[in-house]
């Protein structure tokens, strides 16, 4: 049975170019454009979801997609 889940995607400009991120699951991707970058990170996502299916790892992560909540901030730093 398939289900549905929310991914957390970070996207930052690097150098030029754009870097994404799921931190839940430490997936990355880079694209020239936020939308690049977003498109790659999900086809990252769904290759990193079919081997973790075939290695029987999404067991490891059950309690992260099935968190119905999750919340995002920006916490501002001296640096």
């Amino acid at each position: 049975m398939m289900s549905k889940t929310n991914l957390t995607a970070l996207i930052w400009e690097e150098e030029g170019v754009f870097v994404s991120k799921c931190p839940e699951i430490e997936v990355s991707s880079a694209g020239d454009t936020p939308q690049e970058a977003l498109s790659n990170l999900k086809e990252a996502i769904e290759l990193w979801l079919e081997n973790a299916k075939e290695l029987g790892l999404l067991e490891d992560y059950s309690q992260i997609f099935s968190t119905k909540q999750k919340f995002t901030s920006q916490i501002e730093m001296d640096i």
